[in-house]
């Protein structure tokens, strides 16, 4: 799936906007710090600038000139928490950086050489029989979304290819996944091939056996099941007709990863919420499911950059638009009380609706349905929890589902594979105790009709609650809308998210040096091996062309009072990469902020030189009033010659090479803008010979 350049936002650009004081950040150059916020500073010279604070161990304090900004990410890791801060001049950074900077450059080969393997494999090619395909998708009752299309369109076209498809395809809870996976198994089933549904939890496999079992009804399509809940002689039966080929879809959890199945032509395999399962399992389906089409679905939410990351590697498409007439969930945190309770239950109970209460302790969780039928002597009560006989369990579910119960009190269990339309009321006890993936996913049990849904989070006094479970109450309350979890994905999903994908290995060193800056490197990485460059990471992301023009150059805080919309204008400028982008960003300023300063103006230009400087290879240009210095790089192809002929076209009073590559020039060029023109002109017209030559 291809993506506009707007959604690929660099997530560096984006943290700038959530940047608070006393927040971490990463300086390439001196590791982990406190970012203590702006400051405006003059130099000897008599030019102002604004720098970055940043406090390092033992109170030590750095200015990061805003020029210098590239230097500095936001940290992120799965923690979070006491991260030691470094030492300004320790050696420990150094070698950290250079330890991770090397895996990373080890894992971007990996990941291409696993992408070089998959695509040289042969796989098999699925044909669609369009008469029985458009039969099959009529009995879908709902209007596909054109996310939903678009992906569809996706996956049949790399069934259809030669080599063995690897998709990943990443939705939001409810956006309709599992229709995909549906189609893609009608498929291979047309082809007389075998399809696997590896799912990691019981319910799940119980809820995509029922939904398979209805929606196949009417073809000749035999559909099994592994699970906890499956006795012995059933898990013997089925792993039986599956080597004969008389069950053509079996759906199971990790008991089939184990199980001694035998297939008779397996096909395409279909796992269900990848992130779950361990590393274990994911182990035996790289050895079982060799040279067979894979299709994983998650609701974890892949960052941009990583999608940027793994495109061409592994495939990957993103259902972000809801199905018609969903509603977004309502979202409430508060503290534990009663009244509340009563309050939220017999509203969804007037209203015919059901509701799930969320008490994660087996040991008092009948005592707390004992306390609800208290409560609300007319609800009918029922309990839920992993530790029931599995027969048992799979009746309760099954009764809640045909509305025996109104209220189930139970565990996480529900967290995968139980999806009832009816139930429009989630009541989670001691929120804070569950992580924002949880709460997005429980919260995502709910809402799957046309009715308001609402989500209860209950803690025992809010104000009491650590800083970080304050910080994901209020990120899931914040994004409430229908696709959160796509926004939810620059905190803790986010990270999560690239774990998953990238594996434990890599996690660490997501740690060590945080995630926006492991991104960029892993970026970088690839980049650098498709292209055949062999510049170090390190030089690539710390050089910078260091331009002194003795001229203002910052955002007035008079212009854009907010400092972390400051810092999200100044790292958007210095990231640019071309002039139509410097525009548009001009545009963006004049539209949300009024006419443009000329501090703000001469910034613009001061970024795109430094995008001319780097094209060309000019490292510094050091230019006050009266004399200059240009110095280039030692392997910019410039000739004196070339030099010389562009010199003679401005009013210099004298010039000189001071060395190989270094200009030293003597003028008389007070005016800042002609000045600043003067350098402009110059570098365009070398970057054209450049470009000639």
């Amino acid at each position: 799936m291809k993506f506009k350049e707007t959604k690929t936002v660099n997530i560096q650009i984006q943290h700038c906007l959530e940047l608070k004081v006393n927040q971490l950040v990463v300086h390439i150059e001196h590791g982990i710090g406190l970012y203590k916020g702006l400051t405006t500073l003059t130099t000897p010279n008599g030019i102002t600038t604004e720098y970055l604070i940043i406090v390092y161990a033992n109170k030590a304090k750095l200015y990061v000139p805003i020029s210098y900004l590239h230097l500095i990410s936001q940290y992120q890791s799965y923690t979070n928490t006491n991260i030691p801060l470094d030492k300004l001049g320790n050696s420990n950074w150094k070698k950290e950086k250079h330890k991770v900077f090397k895996k990373i450059h080890d894992y971007a080969a990996k990941l291409l050489d696993t992408y070089s393997l998959r695509i040289s494999k042969k796989g098999f090619s699925f044909s669609i029989q369009y008469t029985k395909y458009k039969k099959f998708i009529k009995k879908f009752p709902f209007t596909t979304t054109p996310d939903q299309e678009k992906v569809i369109n996706t996956v049949l076209k790399d069934m259809h290819k030669s080599t063995p498809m690897d998709r990943l395809v990443c939705g939001d809870v409810g956006f309709g996944k599992t229709e995909v996976a549906m189609r893609a198994a009608f498929i291979a089933v047309c082809n007389s091939k075998q399809v696997a549904i590896l799912v990691p939890t019981t319910l799940l496999a119980q809820q995509h056996f029922n939904n398979f079992s209805q929606r196949f009804k009417n073809w000749n399509v035999k559909i099994g099941i592994l699970s906890r809940f499956s006795s012995d002689k059933l898990i013997k039966s089925n792993i039986q007709q599956v080597s004969q080929g008389t069950i053509h879809i079996l759906i199971g959890t990790h008991k089939m990863l184990f199980s001694s199945i035998k297939w008779k032509d397996l096909g395409l395999l279909i796992i269900d919420e990848e992130h779950r399962f361990g590393v274990l399992d994911k182990e035996k389906i790289k050895e079982n499911y060799i040279n067979i089409d894979i299709l994983t679905l998650t609701a974890t939410p892949i960052p941009r950059t990583l999608n940027m990351t793994i495109n061409g590697i592994r495939d990957l498409s993103i259902i972000a638009t809801p199905p018609e007439k969903r509603r977004s969930i309502k979202t409430i945190i508060e503290n534990y009380d009663e009244n509340i309770i009563k309050k939220a239950i017999k509203k969804e109970i007037e209203r015919k609706g059901q509701v799930y209460f969320i008490h994660n302790n087996i040991m008092t969780i009948q005592k707390k349905a004992n306390l609800l039928k208290k409560l609300i002597p007319e609800s009918k009560i029922a309990v839920a929890h992993g530790g029931m006989k599995s027969s048992y369990l799979k009746e309760i579910i099954k009764k809640f589902y045909l509305k025996n119960f109104n209220i189930l009190v139970c565990t996480t269990l529900i967290e995968t594979g139980i999806d009832i339309p009816n139930v429009n009321t989630i009541i989670v006890e001691r929120a804070d105790q569950f992580g924002l993936s949880q709460l997005h996913q429980l919260r995502g049990r709910i809402g799957r009709s046309h009715h308001q849904a609402y989500a209860w989070l209950l803690v025992q006094n809010f104000k009491k609650t650590t800083l970080n479970a304050q910080k994901r109450l209020e990120a899931i309350s914040k994004f409430e809308d229908l696709g959160a979890g796509f926004i939810l994905s620059s905190h803790d999903l986010e990270i999560r998210g690239i774990g998953n994908l990238l594996g434990n290995e890599q996690s660490g060193h997501i740690n060590s040096i945080g995630f926006s800056l492991y991104m960029k490197l892993l970026n970088q990485a690839i980049k650098n091996l498709k292209s055949g460059n062999s510049t170090s990471l390190e030089k690539m992301l710390s050089f910078q062309p260091e331009i002194e023009l003795y001229i203002i150059s910052l955002i007035p805080s008079q212009y854009i009072s907010n400092v972390n919309k400051r810092l999200f204008f100044y790292k958007k400028i210095f990231s640019a990469e071309n002039k139509l982008e410097l525009k548009n960003i001009k545009k963006e300023l004049n539209l949300k902020f009024g006419t443009i300063p000329n501090e703000v103006n001469n910034l613009i230009k001061i970024s795109y030189l430094r995008i001319i400087f780097k094209k060309i290879g000019i490292k510094r240009a050091i230019l006050n009033k009266n004399t200059g210095k240009v110095c280039f790089d030692k392997k910019t192809p410039i000739s004196h010659h070339i030099l010389i002929q562009n010199l003679s076209d401005y009013p210099i009073l004298s010039w000189s090479f001071s060395s190989e590559k270094c200009i030293q020039i003597h003028y008389k060029l007070c005016n800042e803008n002609i000045r600043l023109e003067w350098i402009l002109s110059f570098a365009i017209k070398i970057a054209m010979m450049v470009t000639k030559k």
